[in-house]
């Protein structure tokens, strides 16, 4: 332990007067996080009706989608967006390809999630709509869905979770996030170890407030219904 140069770990000087350009990179970050789990949550909602209907033209497709998604590296599709559809003349923004490779890696993750929790709400409500004459949409608008919303809200809160951490692989095609900005810092000051430990303390921050939203919605629905 001796011999650790501590006085190397964190140099709170840099930290304090790089802070400003590092945070510079939390609106890609946030836009990133937040777009991809909105455009995923539409797509899973989707793709677990394609994954639980009895026609093999909607299962198939929407079974070998989502293990495909769930069984590639994120960063692997962002290369492939990002730096392989350029060569057959398709070519994307680096903040494009983030959004459209984190949105549909997570859509397969939330498909399996609202399958799950629309498969656990109890069969007697579909019945009872149905003698009531309420339509298929109807009942799952007004019946099915907020309760399942109820069931899958910590998982797909865990998913937006990991998505604001997996968005610092953007960085790895160029994106202006939090990550690659402390990276540059790091390496104009040849202080990397410090910009690490300021950006995980800022994602920190980032999913402890998403985690208290988390609870509040958690409360909310409790109350509700």
């Amino acid at each position: 332990m001796d011999a650790i140069q501590w006085e190397y770990l964190f140099d709170w000087e840099l930290a304090v007067k790089s802070f400003p350009f590092v945070l510079k990179g939390i609106w890609n970050t946030l836009l990133i996080s937040l777009v991809s789990m909105g455009i995923g949550l539409v797509l899973g909602f989707f793709l677990a009706l394609g994954r639980t209907s009895k026609s093999p033209v909607f299962s198939w497709p929407a079974r070998i989608y989502i293990s495909f998604m769930r069984g590639v590296p994120i960063l692997v599709i962002l290369f492939i967006l990002y730096f392989g559809f350029p060569i057959i003349g398709i070519e994307f923004t680096a903040v494009t390809a983030a959004l459209i490779g984190f949105s549909l890696n997570s859509a397969a993750y939330m498909a399996e999630i609202n399958r799950s929790a629309l498969a656990s709400v109890d069969k007697g409500q579909w019945e009872a709509a149905s003698s009531l004459g309420m339509s298929y949409w109807q009942t799952m608008r007004g019946i099915i869905l907020p309760q399942a919303f109820r069931i899958a809200l910590p998982p797909l809160s865990n998913v937006l979770l990991d998505l604001t951490k997996a968005s610092s692989l953007a960085a790895m095609i160029t994106v202006p996030e939090l990550f690659q900005q402390a990276k540059i810092v790091g390496g104009r000051e040849l202080d990397y170890m410090t910009m690490y430990i300021l950006v995980a303390f800022i994602y920190w921050g980032i999913c402890s407030l998403l985690t208290l939203f988390q609870n509040y919605l958690e409360r909310r629905y409790e109350y509700l219904l």
